[in-house]
Order: structure tokens, then sequence, then C-alpha cells
């Protein structure tokens, strides 16, 4: 289990200064990009508990996890939540970078084995083509 850097009490009660400070030291020094977007998308939720000093919180860590840090589960998971964090050209650059398209199978990419075996010697199979 991962030990994260602060207690839920922190997170919810400590000064917005000392959390901007706290949480970009802690990701200059683990680079732990999954529980540094947890505890942002936490600043968010006191954003929207009606403290100020939470508007677009560390914009420039979040706009550099996203464009920057090797995409895992965790930021594709909280992804959508960050969306106010960018342009629009910037979030649909993103949206590629974070959810590649899936490439398909069609009955043209595929070898299927052929049922039948082909007999004969090499020079009647070149002449029956």
């Amino acid at each position: 289990m991962t030990d994260l850097p602060f207690t839920q009490y922190q997170v919810f009660h400590l000064k917005a200064k000392t959390l901007r400070e706290q949480i970009s030291a802690y990701y200059q020094e683990t680079q732990n990009s999954s529980v540094t977007i947890q505890l942002l998308l936490a600043m968010k939720i006191r954003k929207q508990l009606g403290e100020q000093d939470f508007e677009l919180f560390l914009k420039d860590l979040v706009r550099h996890l996203f464009s920057k840090a090797t995409v895992n589960r965790a930021l594709r998971r909280y992804f959508y939540f960050f969306s106010e964090y960018f342009e629009e050209t910037e979030w649909e650059m993103l949206t590629a970078r974070c959810f590649p398209p899936k490439h398909s199978n069609t009955d043209l990419m595929e070898v299927i084995q052929a049922d039948s075996t082909v007999t004969g010697t090499e020079s009647e199979l070149s002449e029956s083509s």
C-alpha cells in the first residue's frame, strides 16, 4: 500500500499555501503521479465546498501531469475532473494521449488458417496461379 503524504485531517484543514508547497515538493521527490492527482482532486473538493483559495489549484502541476507524466490508471480515472485546467484544443490532444484509439482487427488483417491442405509440387502450384 502506498504511504500517503498527508492525513485526511491535513488534506482538509491545512492552508492552501502550505498544501501548495507540500504537494509540489512531494511530487518533485517521488514523481508519483497517481497519489499526486488524487491529492489534487481532494483540493478540487475543497474548492467545491466553498474555499476560494483552491480555484485552479496548482494549475501548472496538473498540466504537467496530464501532458508529460506517464499515463496511468489514476490519470485516466480522474482525467475528466480537470477539464477546466485546459483550453479546448489542448483538451482534445490530451484526450487522444490518455485514451488512444484501440486498433480493431478485421478479416483482412488477420491470418486465417486454411481449411484444406494444398498438395502438389512447386511448379504445379505456380502454373495454376
